[in-house]
């Protein structure tokens, strides 16, 4: 190992890096499970159509946070360590969610999901980096696998608590005095269960990659190195474009489910927003394994990326074609796939921190992902716009949908093959 690090240390800061995402997940989910039932108290008496767009206003608010985060992170990550952006967002992101089980106007929630957003989006990328610079370069895959398919059962957590958290929510109210409502437990469970993550942090030590770069010749965390080269700023952009079929799916699909495509499919049952949540990240999290394990077998991210790509276009074909009238169990089933089919997140966060250099390697491994989830606004405005008399709505999903893939499959093709690559190097200006 690069750092010569004992094995139990490196197990030890997989083991902490996964559940960090699991948290991270849980939070990042959550307002998409407990939105409607929160907004429901919050906007006393106001109709489905205006909770519905508060809705999207909140969960803008929160990618927004994430942009911001992305960038604050990733560069806080170069200059000052891996671990300072492990702790730092960890603490800010689980404060603004025990804070958002008590707000009351929507201005302050919106607020708050800003703040939350900003925290969830350090998590991943120094978790990742931290792994990818701990690992033998054969075996990071395995790493960065374990991080992102136990942080996807983050959203199964965020599912089952939204759904059961009344329970709970009676049984500190009989000890407080007052009432809280199951959206509140669920908010409270995510800051707690993030500020105990905390406790763990503590045995955990920097990146020996990093420490060797700490010197004043070596510029860390210059957002700048990513423009001033057109080769570096290529590869950084086809880096985004990798992950944008993603979260689309996620972002336009898994979490319309409830509002737009139970009734477009005309689903026999009433279609859940926070079931086809947790079945989708089931789904992402056996994706995940399969193709870890598949790119460690095929020493190749590539070729596993563009597996799952051809696979993903093949169910969004069915999805939007071919799945009119099905029955409730088989729209989760689908979902599930859909899942599944996206579940190449793991390698594609590995991909951009095997492109670059120690010294901005923080830099694109939080901003990569995080422009990505922030593609969501766009990719929804997009969906919008093209709706109109000659375009349905199945349509113009379909249409953004080959879009993102194209874009994705066209990028990964340019990229080199990154498995096995060594890390210990920096970028140099320009």
């Amino acid at each position: 190992m690069n750092d010569k690090k004992s094995p139990f240390l490196t197990y030890f800061i997989i083991i902490v890096a996964a559940c960090g995402y699991f948290v991270d997940i849980y939070d990042l989910i959550l307002f998409n499970v407990v939105k409607k039932e929160s907004l429901e108290v919050i906007l006393k008496g106001a109709t489905p159509e205006v909770i519905k767009h508060t809705g999207i206003f909140l969960f803008n608010m929160q990618m927004t946070g994430m942009l911001i985060g992305g960038l604050l992170w990733g560069m806080l990550g170069d200059k000052k360590g891996r671990l300072s952006v492990l702790f730092g967002s960890i603490l800010l992101y689980s404060t603004a969610n025990i804070i958002n089980a008590f707000v009351t106007s929507v201005p302050l929630y919106a607020l708050v999901r800003v703040i939350a957003g900003i925290g969830l989006a350090g998590e991943l990328g120094a978790g990742v980096t931290l792994v990818s610079e701990t690992m033998s370069k054969e075996k990071r895959g395995y790493g960065t696998m374990i991080i992102v398919s136990f942080g996807a059962l983050g959203a199964v957590a965020a599912a089952l608590v939204g759904a059961k958290g009344q329970v709970m929510g009676d049984w500190l109210g009989s000890i407080l005095h007052i009432s809280i409502a199951s959206w509140q437990v669920a908010y409270l469970v995510g800051g707690v269960l993030g500020l105990f993550l905390l406790t763990l942090r503590v045995g955990i030590i920097e990146s020996g990659m990093y420490k060797n770069i700490q010197r004043p010749d070596v510029s860390r965390g210059d957002i700048r190195m990513l423009f001033t080269s057109k080769e570096r700023f290529l590869k950084y952009l086809k880096c985004i474009l990798v992950g944008l079929p993603i979260w689309f799916i996620v972002g336009l699909i898994v979490a319309n489910a409830e509002q737009i495509w139970g009734k477009e499919l005309n689903v026999q049952g009433k279609v859940v927003n926070g079931a086809a949540l947790m079945y989708s990240y089931i789904g992402l999290c056996v994706g995940d394994i399969i193709s870890g394990l598949l790119s460690q077998v095929l020493r190749s991210r590539r070729k596993v990326v563009m597996i799952y790509l051809t696979i993903c276009i093949a169910l969004v074909i069915y999805f939007f074609f071919f799945a009119q009238d099905i029955s409730l169990n088989m729209f989760y089933f689908i979902i599930f796939l859909l899942g599944a089919a996206t579940g190449f997140w793991a390698l594609f966060v590995t991909i951009a921190a095997e492109q670059f250099g120690t010294n901005i390697r923080s830099t694109v491994a939080n901003t990569a992902p995080n422009f990505v989830r922030g593609s969501v606004p766009l990719i929804t405005l997009l969906f919008n716009f093209l709706i109109g008399p000659s375009i349905t709505t199945l349509q113009s999903a379909f249409i953004v949908g080959m879009i993102c893939m194209g874009l994705s499959f066209w990028a990964i093709t340019q990229m080199g093959e990154t498995f096995g690559k060594e890390l210990d190097y920096v970028e140099q200006y320009p």
